[in-house]
Formats: structure tokens, C-alpha cells, sequence
């Protein structure tokens, strides 16, 4: 059903009828499913519904100008669009509505987001590149509003990377920088920040980006004088319009039920973005909600009978239907011929989508049916089991839930029993969960064996003993990676023309160029939204946040985003951005960032890797480069300028990823640090030494992935005492590690004395080196803390300290 008219070339009038034709019946079929959505919300099949009814003209005449190559970032109203490029049929948009769990049925996120959320397939099955210029492109949608923006920035600075740097390998990624990335927002949601951060920078950078604003007055029941500064975006965005003596955007508005003029604003945006690297903006006003914002609830209840009046009569897909009519492409029978047999399509593709969600299950449920009938005739208490098999029996529509919950509820009645057919349910449960779950859990990460975990660990070598700065180490390493991959580039506050503020980017960019090596605004958001978008099209971007406490303003974006692509794609999508910032004591509140348990939660399906030195810091770089997932990499704030010893093989040793070091031996406690934290206790270790007590110290290396070898249990068996010390708040990353070591790997069984962990205060570090001392974990407090472990385990051996 895509829409294939060039309105460049010369067609007949007989193509240009059908051209249009096809356009209605795109239009029809997108709203005729749209209105069906809704119904099987209402009556339980679905959970949700947000739909793109309103919105299908602009979206028609959008699809024409996207070519092969291109991006879509968008937002869950363009499920219209998304059928104009072949890239969603009736039965898929059903599927996702019902959250079926194979990727055949549902290619956007099998069942993983709800309906309105569109992707394409970036990767083929065994997780490596497709060929991105034979296809149009859509990433993965989210549903925070305005968090497409930062990516569309990524998407569209790709394009002007591959036109600019000759040496980035551009094959099946671009031609010559011709790709536009297309955005779509909602009207209300350009008042989120992230909109405005994205306006700003893509202005600055010049590059091919078109956004889309669906304006229809309304976001959620809060009219447009709420939302927007003189209700209009355009107007409040005036003065990003170009002229001849300053860059900006072209800015272009058009009603949205203006179908000839629709389909020249968006040629013209096209042809301006892909020639010229400009960026649009393009208003779509005047444009409607027919059935309110989703299936929570009636826009009825927020829209007077004016306005409702209005919006019946300028209905774009009303209006599209009028003009053809005008224009004697085709008569009003002849529509409601095309309006009849598409009903009855999408009733149909409905249909059959249901019955392909529910086929396996009911396979399923016949094998427990009869499981359950033989444990009831051959267990004491089949009686209770009875009424479990009859709700199932007569649930027409159960879901695998159903299932699973109805056997595990009757195992619990045969607990003591020795049978056959308990021995069957039991399989059955166990089978069955293992089939199920990784449709719900699977590709968080690489699964396809070439992860980052899987690059082999190479040390660094050493000649004669070198010692320089620890930034050196590092820009030495970054240098031999910018020769070694071309497609890579850095860029962030300060990373340019000065090096970094640490240096260790220092002479980068005169030898590699300010597009491979640049500054950027102070924009954290938009940082890693480049970064995204740049990975999501084959070049390797490092994004640098210049400070841990600044990543705060970017954390939603890796946590939403970046951290649940491959996950939400079912591993057809993957952006292997590495994200690199330094943290850990300093001075202050705001320059001390160790907030490390947060980050750990928010963005799992990255890696976090917090090296104790830049020589590990620099092995991170090198494996990351070697595998294809995000990470982010915390470095020691106040280790740049402590001396390390220069490797031999600079830009070629890797630091395993999920793997501990220890870093001391010893024989009465195991400590467990990471980053700045360790080399105090390294210290203290020595003074512990003094008074009789031996630690043994591992650097966790990697919080996630942590300890994948369970090597911290292997040195617990041999002290007998456990204790997790860091600088974070209390509960924080300490609380993380104690449970991984605990109970995932089980080290409670050899443990004579309570673990411990000793943290940070609650507050934020204050300044200063006094406010260092009081505010986080202190050579004294490690050196107490431990001792009284000791004294606790030994009174005769160590006497009270006080």
C-alpha cells in the first residue's frame, strides 16, 4: 500500500489519479483502524490505545518525500506514515495493539510497547548491519514526550558527518550525506525542554533535519494558550528563520487538511534539508483529534460543541475526500465503494491478528487442559484442583498468564505427592516459563556472542618504566583509536579545541579535525542524543559529559532511550554510543559525583564501568570499540594528573568487561571498592598491616556487568568476612554489590561475621578537603570500620579502639 508518487516526474493524469487514489485509501485504512483500536481497548482485548486518527493527510504527503536511506524519529501518532512506506500492514498494527510476542507478527517491539510505537529492522537475525540506503528507516519510538528530539539530532548530524569526513566508512549507511532525518511532535509537547535544546543545536550545527509539529490546539485536555507562548510555535520560533547573512532554519507552515499544499511543503522541505544540510521546521496546523488524545478517556468532556462542529467539518481526511471529489478524480459512489471494501479489510486484518495472537496459546492450553485431568483423578486433593481446570476450560480468551497461573495455583495442592502427573505439571511449568519469559526479558544485551563481554581480556605491556600524567595515558590511547577506526569521533563541553578539560584529549582535534574532535553547547540532553542517532547509523560516537553530577540532565535520555533500544526493538535496533564522563571525589557538591546506585537502576541494558585508573579507563575504551553495545564510563576526576606507567601497547590492551581484579591479597576480609575509593584503601591496607590484619582488596572493575566469573565468593570462602566500601549515599552502589555477592552468588554460606558496607553520608559532599572528609568514607572511618569487624571476630587479638 505505499504511497509511490514522485511529484517531480511527469505523470499522466490516469497515474496521478491512482497516485492519489492510493493516498485515500492509505488515509481510510489508517483511521478505519484507528476508530476498530479503540473498540478493542474499550471491550478488553487491547490495554491501551493512542492512535494517529487527524493526522492522516500531512503524514501522506510527508511519506512521499522520504526516500530510501532516510530516518524517522517520531512520536505514536504516525502510524499513518508508517503504512505510506510499507512498513505497517493492518494485521501488524493489530498485533502490536494486542502485544503479540513474536517478531513476525509484531516487527516493532514484539508485544514489548504498546501500539503506536514504530520501528523498522536495522539489523538482520544474527545482530549485524543491514544494508540502511536499500530501506526507509523509522527508530524506535518512546513514550516520554519530546524524547525522540535528542536522537533526531544524532540521526541528521550522521548525515552531514558522512558528507564532511571522507575516511568514515559510509557503506550501506550513506550516500554522500543525502539522508534526512525526519522528526514528528505533538504541538504541546514542543513546550518540554528537550525540544527546544534540540531547536537550539540543530540550528547550530546545520543539519538535515525536518521536524513536523502536528498542531490540532490540544495536548492530553490542555488547550494550546496553556502550552504554548502566542499559541503558536512557529511564531515563537521567528527568529530561527534564515536569511541571507545568518544560518538557521527554513520554516514553513501549511494547514493540515490542504492536501496539493501539503505535498509542496513537504518536497520543499525535503529538497532543502538533503541539498543544502538546513534545518525545517514545518507547522502543520489546523488539524484534528477525532476520538480525543487516547483511550483513557473523551475529548468530549474538554471540547465545547464548537469546537467539536469544527473539527467534523475540517477533518483532514473529510476535506481529502471533498477536494478529490472537486477535482473529478473520483465520484462520491466511487469513494464509499473504496470506504466499504476497506471496512471490511481492516475488520478482517483485525480478525486474523486476534487469531494469530491466540493460536499458540490455545495450543498450549489444550496440553495443561490435560495435565490438569490426569493430576485431578490421581491426587488426594482433586476436588481443589477442579475449579481451577473449569475457570480455565471456560476462559475462550485466556492468555498465557492464565495458563502458567492456573498450573502453578494447583501445584500447590499436591505438595508431598509422589506422581507421574505431578512430575508431568512440573515439567510443564518449567518448560513452559523458559519458552515464555525470554519474549518478555530477552535482548537487554547482545545475545548474539560477540558482546562486550566477550572480548578477551589483552594486558598492557610495559618496557622500561615511563611515568607520565594519567591523561597522557589516555590521549595517547584515544589517538591510536582515531587512526585505527575512522569511523569514530568525540565531542562534548570543551572536548575540542582545548583537549578536554583534563587534557586527554589534548592536540585531538588539530590532527583529526573538528567534526571527528568537536565542541559542543552546553547541552547535556543533546550530547548523548547525537550520540544515539550518529550509533544508530553505523559511526562509533564517544559523547562526553563533562562532569558524573551534569549526567542528571542527559539521564533520561540513557535510561529511556539509549539503555532499552535493543530491548525494545527485540534486538533489531542497536546504538553502540559509549558515553564517557569523570566523577568521584573532588571539591563540592556539584564536582564530587559518585551517585553511582541511581545510575546503575536507571540504565540497565548499558554497561557501567568504573576504572580505579586511566590505564583501565583506556582498556574500557578499546574493548567497547571492539563489540556493538552503549556504555557509559566513569573516570577518577582526581586521577589525571597522578602518574602512571606508559603501556607498550597503547590503543591495543582491552580491560575485561564483568571481570573483578584483586588488587591485594590478604587473608582476614575481603574489601570490595571501586574508582577513586580504592586507592585509600590501599593506604589503609598498609596501616591495617601494622596492627596484625591482612585485607584482601578487589576492584569490581565493572558495576554492570559485575563479577560474572563470582570471583568475589572464591575470595570470601578463604576470609570469612565481606565488606563493600564506595562514595556513594548509603543504599546506593553498596547495596547493589551486597546483593549481587550475597545472594546471586551465595556467599552468605561462608561468611563467620555480618557483612558490612560503609558509604557516604546521606547529604551531598561539601566543599573543600574538610568537607571531603565529613562527607565520605575517610581513611580513618575505612581503617575503624574494618578493625572493629575484627575486634568484633577477635577481642583478644584486637582490643577495643574506643
Amino acid at each position: 500500500m505505499a504511497s509511490n508518487l514522485d511529484t517531480k516526474a511527469a505523470l499522466s493524469y490516469e497515474d496521478f489519479k491512482q497516485s492519489v487514489l492510493n493516498d485515500y485509501r492509505i488515509a481510510v485504512t489508517s483511521r478505519e483502524c484507528s476508530l476498530l483500536g479503540r473498540r478493542e481497548v474499550l471491550t478488553g482485548k487491547a490495554k491501551f490505545g493512542i492512535f494517529g486518527d487527524g493526522k492522516e493527510l500531512p503524514q501522506l504527503a510527508w511519506a512521499r518525500a522520504f526516500k530510501n536511506g532516510d530516518f524517522r524519529s517520531g512520536y505514536y501518532r504516525d502510524q499513518t506514515f508508517m503504512m505510506a512506506i510499507d512498513h505497517l500492514s493492518i494485521e501488524e498494527f493489530f498485533a502490536g495493539l494486542y502485544a503479540h510476542t513474536d517478531i513476525a507478527f509484531d516487527p516493532m517491539s514484539a508485544g514489548k510497547q504498546m501500539g503506536g510505537h514504530f520501528a523498522t529492522h536495522s539489523l538482520d537475525p544474527d545482530g549485524n548491519w543491514k544494508n540502511l540506503l536499500q530501506q526507509k528507516n523509522s527508530s524506535s519510538d518512546i513514550s516520554p514526550t519530546a524524547g525522540q528530539m535528542p536522537r533526531l539530532l544524532g540521526l541528521a548530524q550522521a548525515s552531514k558527518i558522512y558528507r564532511n569526513v571522507k575516511e568514515a566508512q559510509g557503506e550501506n549507511f550513506s550516500n554522500n550525506g543525502d539522508e534526512v532525518a525526519w522528526g514528528t511532535i505533538g504541538n504541546a509537547s514542543t513546550s518540554e525542554g528537550l525540544f527546544f535544546e534540540t531547536i537550539n543545536a540543530a540550528g547550530v550545527l546545520q543539519v538535515p533535519m525536518v521536524i513536523s509539529v502536528w498542531d490540532d490546539e490540544y495536548g492530553i485536555s490542555v488547550h494550546a494558550k496553556h502550552q504554548t507562548t502566542k499559541e503558536s510555535i512557529s511564531k515563537i520560533l521567528a527568529g530561527f528563520q534564515r536569511d541571507e547573512e545568518d544560518n538557521g532554519y527554513e520554516i514553513i507552515k501549511v494547514k493540515g487538511w490542504d492536501y496539493p499544499a501539503l505535498v509542496d511543503a513537504y518536497e520543499r522541505a525535503g529538497a532543502i534539508a538533503r541539498k543544502e544540510h538546513v534545518p525545517v521546521l514545518v507547522h502543520v496546523v489546523e488539524l484534528t483529534q477525532p476520538q480525543g488524545h487516547s483511550t483513557s478517556g473523551s475529548h468530549e468532556r474538554y471540547k465545547d460543541q464548537d469546537r467539536l462542529q469544527w473539527e467534523r467539518e475540517s477533518d483532514c481526511n473529510v476535506q481529502f475526500r471533498t477536494w478529490i471529489i472537486d477535482q473529478g478524480l473520483a465520484t462520491d459512489e466511487e469513494l464509499k465503494v473504496i470506504d466499504k471494501d476497506l471496512k471490511k479489510k481492516v475488520r478482517d486484518g483485525k480478525k486474523a491478528a486476534w487469531e494469530a495472537f491466540l493460536h499458540p496459546i490455545k495450543k498450549e492450553k489444550q496440553k495443561i487442559v490435560t495435565i490438569l485431568e490426569t493430576l485431578i483423578s490421581n491426587s488426594s486433593n482433586g476436588s481443589f484442583i477442579k475449579p481451577l481446570l473449569s475457570d480455565l476450560i471456560d476462559n475462550k480468551e485466556a492468555l498465557k498468564s492464565d495458563l502458567l497461573g492456573t498450573a502453578r495455583k494447583a501445584l500447590r495442592y499436591t505438595i508431598g505427592e509422589d506422581t507421574p502427573a505431578r512430575t508431568q505439571l512440573i515439567e510443564w511449568i518449567d518448560n513452559y516459563t523458559a519458552k515464555i519469559q525470554p519474549q518478555y526479558s530477552a535482548h537487554l544485551y547482545n545475545e548474539n556472542g560477540n558482546g562486550a563481554t566477550s572480548v578477551p581480556a589483552i594486558a598492557p605491556t610495559y618496557g622500561e618504566e615511563n611515568l607520565v600524567d594519567g591523561r597522557v595515558v589516555l590521549r595517547d590511547n584515544f589517538d591510536a583509536i582515531f587512526a585505527k577506526y575512522p569511523n569514530t569521533l568525540v565531542f562534548g563541553e570543551d572536548a575540542g579545541a582545548i583537549g578536554d578539560v583534563n587534557q586527554g584529549l589534548e592536540g585531538m582535534q588539530e590532527k583529526y579535525g573538528e567534526l571527528r574532535v568537536a565542541d559542543v553547547g552546553i547541552r547535556e540532553a543533546t550530547i548523548i542524543g547525537q550520540g544515539i542517532g550518529m550509533a544508530m547509523r553505523g559511526l562509533r560516537p564517544i559523547a562526553e559529559i563533562q562532569y558524573l553530577d551534569y549526567i542528571l540532565y542527559a539521564i533520561q535520555i540513557m535510561s529511556d532511550d539509549l539503555a532499552t533500544l535493543r530491548y525494545r526493538t527485540h534486538g533489531k535496533q542497536k546504538a553502540p554510543l559509549i558515553v564517557r564522563t569523570r566523577g568521584h571525589r573532588l571539591e563540592g557538591i556539584w564536582h564530587s559525583g559518585s551517585q553511582m546506585g541511581a545510575i546503575i537502576h536507571l540504565l540497565r541494558g548499558m554497561y557501567v564501568l568504573t576504572p580505579r585508573n586511566m590505564v583501565k579507563a583506556a582498556g574500557f575504551y578499546n574493548t567497547l570499540l571492539e563489540s556493538d553495545e552503549p556504555a557509559l564510563v566513569v573516570e577518577c576526576l582526581n586521577g589525571y594528573r597522578l602518574k602512571e606507567n606508559l603501556p607498550t601497547n597503547i590503543g591495543e590492551f582491552k580491560t575485561p568487561i564483568g571481570v573483578v581484579e584483586t588488587v591485594k591479597e590478604g587473608t582476614d576480609i575481603t574489601i570490595l571498592s571501586y574508582g577513586s575509593t580504592l586507592r585509600i584503601i590501599m593506604e589503609v591496607a598498609k596501616d591495617l598491616l601494622s596492627v596484625g590484619i591482612n585485607v584482601e582488596v578487589i576492584d569490581a572493575q565493572s558495576l554492570l556487568p559485575f563479577d560474572l566469573n563470582h570471583d568475589v565468593v572464591k575470595s570470601i570462602k578463604k576470609t570469612n568476612r565481606f565488606i563493600v566500601i564506595d562514595e556513594d549515599m548509603p543504599g546506593g552502589a553498596s547495596a547493589y554489590l551486597l546483593d549481587e555477592v550475597l545472594n546471586k552468588q551465595n556467599a552468605y554460606k561462608y561468611l563467620d561475621s555480618k557483612p558490612e558496607t560503609l558509604a557516604a553520608q546521606q547529604h551531598r559532599p561539601a566543599y573543600g578537603t574538610d568537607g571531603d572528609y565529613f562527607s565520605k568514607p575517610s581513611a580513618d572511618d575505612i581503617f575503624e570500620k574494618i578493625y572493629g569487624m575484627m575486634h568484633e571476630a577477635n577481642p583478644s587479638s584486637f582490643p577495643k579502639l574506643r
